[in-house]
């Protein structure tokens, strides 16, 4: 079974194409008031990083960007004899906001696409976990039934205790989001996908939405 990667450039373009804005407001308040919901936490989790990982691939972009401006200026021209009239330029305004990418990035144009290609990556596999999360909510409730926590853990190879509190899921599961993202093993989290939905899960009209929301 063929299974495309739907978020990987999407999502990426959609963040570079929208506001940098924090998720639904709805996610926070169901957090609040749903301590208790392994699917609202765990989705919370990776929100966060999300946001991090979105602040860090705008300012690597916006550095690359910035030298890459630097290399196409013209050399200043060599004094010569005789008078000439030179314009004052207005001050740059995006220079002028990028005034830290030298000391952000002391190897220039090099490092600072290592750095975008580097948060490009991670934000993406923070987007695709996202929807991982999201086909795993298989009705779209907004909750883990029993059995939907019990398909997401075996995609990964972890036991799943039906006795654990909520707390112990949660944690069980975040810690094996940061654990994978670390090694940045977007194959690994594609095998998973893919169990789930060899087992019916799907992508959902709601679960796009969702996506977007926090793409945007």
């Amino acid at each position: 079974m063929t299974l495309r990667i739907t978020i990987t450039v999407c999502a990426i373009l959609a963040f570079l194409c929208g506001a940098m804005g924090s998720s639904a407001p709805s996610h926070a308040a169901r957090l609040a008031v749903e301590p208790d919901n392994v699917f609202v936490s765990f989705t919370a989790h990776i929100r966060q990083q999300i946001q991090t990982d979105k602040a860090g691939f705008a300012k690597a972009q916006t550095c690359t960007e910035w030298f890459y401006r630097q290399q196409r200026k013209k050399p200043a021209p060599s004094p010569v004899l005789g008078v000439s009239f030179h314009p004052v330029r207005a001050v740059d305004q995006g220079s002028a906001q990028t005034s830290d990418c030298p000391s952000r990035y002391p190897g220039g144009l090099d490092a600072a696409r290592e750095d975008f290609s580097r948060t490009q990556s991670a934000l993406s596999f923070s987007l695709t976990f996202y929807e991982f999360a999201l086909v795993g909510d298989g009705n779209d409730d907004g909750r883990y039934s029993q059995r939907e926590l019990q398909d997401i853990l075996e995609s990964f190879g972890l036991s799943f205790h039906p006795g654990d509190a909520s707390a112990t899921q949660v944690a069980v599961l975040t810690a094996h989001f940061d654990a994978v993202r670390k090694t940045g093993g977007l194959d690994i989290l594609m095998t998973s996908m893919g169990l789930l939905y060899d087992k019916g899960y799907r992508f959902t009209a709601p679960d796009r939405a969702d996506l977007n929301r926090v793409s945007g």
